[in-house]
């Protein structure tokens, strides 16, 4: 085998403009995803952890089936499955003159379903290591319950589950790939298109698996100074939060 390294270091460092927007696409994709994956996957914790046994059955049957079955066959699933049945066809949408194809919705919402499972745990770990005196403390100043997650136990939960987030966005990104399989032009597929034309396999898959390096690599420093600018920022007393919140 020989290694172009020319044909290897225009790739890498000229992209084609094919490239750049499946570099995009896959960004937008993972930040969406995982935008609607914090909302969904809260919905679930709060389920999970609800006294009502409908809510806390309906949130553990979801979690069971989607972390029980594999990303790859829910894409497919939502995308072919789920039109084939008649309940949801995906049709282009476009709005303010961008255009949103079928395809890629339907990798969104697959990617944001599987991630609030995973997401809904975390929360839900989190929550439930937050010291109950910080609860009973709530309680007694007369807090209403939305008022006490909101204000004393999601603030301290998110401090606790802020690795597991940033990790969870890393596979993420290294999720998005699988939607190359409903046509979604990520990186990976746009590779593929490429490959099929000039069949430089080795040199553009090794260019493919150094920009989602980077992708990661730039996360996890982001999420390092994230997580340091939460550590200086804690405060050194021990003051209840529902107290602090009372003084404010």
């Amino acid at each position: 085998m020989h290694f172009d390294w020319p044909y290897f270091w225009a790739q890498l460092l000229t992209p084609s403009l094919a490239f750049l927007n499946g570099l995009g696409l896959t960004v937008v994709m993972a930040v969406s995803a995982q935008l609607l994956g914090f909302v969904f996957g809260l919905i679930l914790a709060l389920g999970r952890l609800s006294t009502n046994r409908v809510a806390r059955g309906a949130a553990g049957a979801y979690i069971w089936v989607v972390r029980g079955t594999p990303l790859l066959v829910q894409i497919v699933f939502i995308y072919n499955g789920l039109a084939a049945a008649g309940i949801l066809d995906f049709h282009d949408l476009h709005v303010l003159g961008v255009t949103f194809a079928g395809n890629l919705q339907a990798g969104i919402l697959a990617l944001a379903i599987n991630e609030a499972a995973y997401m809904a745990e975390i929360y839900r770990a989190g929550i439930s290591a937050v010291d109950r005196g910080q609860f009973e403390a709530a309680k007694a100043l007369g807090m209403p319950p939305s008022m006490m997650m909101r204000h004393v136990v999601l603030p301290q939960a998110f401090r606790i589950i802020l690795l597991p987030i940033g990790n969870q966005f890393n596979i993420m990104l290294k999720n998005t790939t699988l939607v190359s399989v409903i046509g979604v032009s990520e990186m990976l597929l746009v590779t593929e298109t490429i490959n099929s034309a000039t069949f430089r396999t080795f040199e553009l898959y090794s260019v493919v698996a150094i920009y989602f390096l980077l992708l990661t690599s730039l996360w996890n420093l982001f999420m390092a100074w994230v997580e340091r600018h939460f550590a200086l920022s804690r405060p050194n007393s021990a003051t209840p939060q529902a107290a602090l919140v009372l003084q404010e």
